[in-house]
């Protein structure tokens, strides 16, 4: 478990136990609501969010994932288990309690090994978004996932040219590539921003801890009323693999697929996702 420090000179940072500083957004007051971004993105993705919930009576969190975004860029650590003791960090150090956990993409697999390694006490409801669990690579045991070549020509891709491979990754995550698209150059942009602010080793890292990593032990730990929503257009992680075997795995889990909505779904079906998930909170 990490050691808990908090720096009265950075007020918005929690130090874990291997020295790594986590940036953290705390907006709002009431129940609390943890949000945990995707890669290659940061705390910043939520801000859609974190202003609705905070203006609706609800404490906001969001924290940058080490190597991402203002926290820190450790050499080591860039792993499913410490991103999951990160968040514990995060938690144990503001004292959350009852708070509902949001996970998108990477960071449903966030959630899901935080659930796994430090159990519910803490937590009242999750939500997965877009969520990589239970498993995103193509094995014996799960052939409806993606093959390692997929995840290869990632990490070639972010090697060769990491600005130019944002970029282009902007129009699928978004489903920019799709005829008739509204998607804007600025939240492409926007993507672009948020993305080179990683850095390159742990994106590197991240591509393997979300391809390979199995969640399957963890969602089987769930124990708390779980929301699940995934585009079917998802080009990113697809649905067959991952909703809608998850909401197969967590007892009493609902499934909410928005037809159409890609990976970034958060962005281009704003007032949906919002709406879905007052109601989810509120319930």
């Amino acid at each position: 478990m990490s050691t808990i420090t908090r720096s009265d000179s950075k007020p918005n940072t929690v130090t874990t136990r291997d020295g790594a500083e986590i940036f953290y957004k705390d907006w709002g007051t009431g129940t609390p609501v943890v949000f945990s971004h995707g890669w290659p993105l940061n705390a910043d993705a939520w801000d859609d969010q974190l202003n609705f919930l905070a203006s609706h009576g609800y404490r906001a969190i969001a924290h940058d994932r080490r190597g991402h975004g203002r926290s820190s860029q450790t050499w080591a650590g860039n792993d499913m288990d410490t991103y999951a003791d990160d968040l514990a960090t995060l938690t144990d150090s503001l004292d959350l309690r009852d708070a509902v956990h949001i996970g998108h993409s990477t960071g449903g697999g966030e959630v899901a090994r935080y659930i796994g390694r430090h159990g519910t006490s803490r937590v009242a409801k999750a939500v997965l978004v877009s969520a990589i669990p239970p498993l995103m690579l193509k094995t014996a045991a799960n052939p409806g996932g993606l093959p390692i070549t997929v995840f290869d020509q990632l990490r070639a891709g972010l090697g060769a040219d990491r600005s130019q491979f944002y970029t282009d990754l902007s129009a699928p995550f978004y489903g920019a590539n799709r005829p008739g698209s509204k998607v804007s150059q600025g939240l492409r942009d926007a993507f672009w921003m948020w993305s080179m602010q990683v850095g390159i080793k742990g994106a590197l890292d991240c591509i393997k801890e979300f391809s390979e990593t199995d969640f399957t032990d963890d969602l089987k730990k769930f124990d708390v009323p779980t929301l699940i929503i995934h585009g079917d257009d998802d080009q990113i992680v697809p649905i067959g693999a991952a909703a809608l075997r998850s909401s197969k795995m967590i007892t009493g889990s609902t499934l909410k697929v928005y037809p159409g909505a890609p990976h970034g779904l958060m962005s281009t079906h704003q007032h949906q996702f919002n709406t879905d998930l007052l109601d989810f909170i509120k319930a």
